[in-house]
């Protein structure tokens, strides 16, 4: 089965999975997209043979030629268009955030137990990716004994103009939140802030940070947050077991050595780290909607990653140890 995919949000990442949609994996077809920029969504269309382009993403979704969607767009447009790709009962993809609050993201839960099947897709790749996916299989084995403790760093070289105070919680943490409830298998439950002397590089914003976490079984999880550190994208982890410990591998395939030194590629952005990831995500998501079964991270995982974002930045700015409180999970998502 090819799948009639509609993309709303022609940016960056919207361009990028074009590029996958149409080029890397198998099963798409890219039927009709959407943007606020509407030049922009009919440049994008040019290179889509018999693509149609759309003013509304909601008259995209309606569009007979679109068997299921895919939302890049701004992060508050979020919620109206999985809203109405649920109403249209048509499988979505949507890339993270699922909704710019957790009350948009709680209706959006409400809205597919009340459809009753699951249609929904958030884009946390980091679940897609080799080298994560190898550091859950060693802590499933057993091996390691009991997961105790994680040490986590997410660095980036620098950050965008838009990005502001609490973007290191909303945008940059909420990878490693929703990592943690998938590695561990456990919800989080407190969140606190830990602010260490700020990086020059970082003018206004506080960076970098000390995340703490703790999960409902007892589990404490610390990530470092620094997003002007200059050298690079930098993405570490460490599971601290009862008898050993599992540690996230590198993704640089070579090392050099050369002119009387060792030398480690480290890479640019996020685009680079991940890109494999992104690729496996896509296609396991085609997958799902040809086979009519939907897997994959959830309404509810974005949802909970929500909740615990805003938990973090009440800790950010109170100073404070935050508790996170969820709804009860509907049955859809047990």
């Amino acid at each position: 089965m090819v799948v009639r995919v509609g993309l709303i949000g022609t940016g960056m990442i919207g361009q990028d999975h074009l590029r996958r949609l149409t080029r890397v994996l198998a099963g798409a077809s890219v039927t009709a997209v959407s943007d606020v920029d509407v030049d922009l969504a009919e440049r994008v269309a040019e290179g889509l043979p018999g693509a149609t382009v759309h003013v509304t993403g909601e008259e995209l979704i309606a569009h007979p030629q679109v068997d299921a969607v895919v939302v890049c767009s701004w992060g508050p447009t979020h919620e109206q268009y999985v809203l109405a790709c649920i109403a249209a009962g048509k499988p979505v993809f949507c890339e993270k955030p699922l909704a710019t609050t957790q009350e948009a993201c709680r209706r959006i839960v409400e809205a597919e137990a009340a459809h009753g099947s699951r249609l929904v897709q958030v884009g946390y790749m980091r679940r897609y990716d080799p080298a994560y996916q190898s550091l859950q299989a060693a802590v499933d084995s057993g091996q390691i004994g009991t997961p105790l403790m994680m040490h986590c760093a997410h660095r980036n070289a620098g950050v965008p103009g838009f990005y502001d105070k609490e973007s290191i919680i909303t945008d940059t943490a909420v990878h490693e939140i929703d990592m943690v409830r998938w590695l561990f298998g456990s919800e989080i439950v407190a969140a606190q802030v830990f602010k260490p002397r700020r990086n020059r590089n970082g003018g206004d914003l506080q960076d970098p940070l000390l995340l703490l976490l703790e999960t409902a079984d007892g589990a404490l999880i610390d990530i470092e947050l620094s997003v002007n550190i200059r050298y690079g994208y930098d993405i570490r982890g460490e599971v601290v077991g009862e008898n050993g410990t599992a540690t996230l591998s590198s993704p640089v395939p070579v090392t050099v050595r050369a002119d009387g030194r060792t030398s480690t590629p480290v890479p640019l952005d996020w685009r680079e780290r991940f890109a494999r990831a992104y690729d496996i995500e896509l296609q396991e998501w085609l997958d799902s909607v040809a086979g009519g079964v939907a897997e994959g991270p959830s309404a509810w995982d974005g949802y909970a990653a929500a909740v615990v974002s805003d938990a973090a930045v009440a800790a950010l700015r109170t100073g404070e140890r935050v508790e996170v409180s969820l709804m009860d999970r509907p049955g859809l998502y047990s």
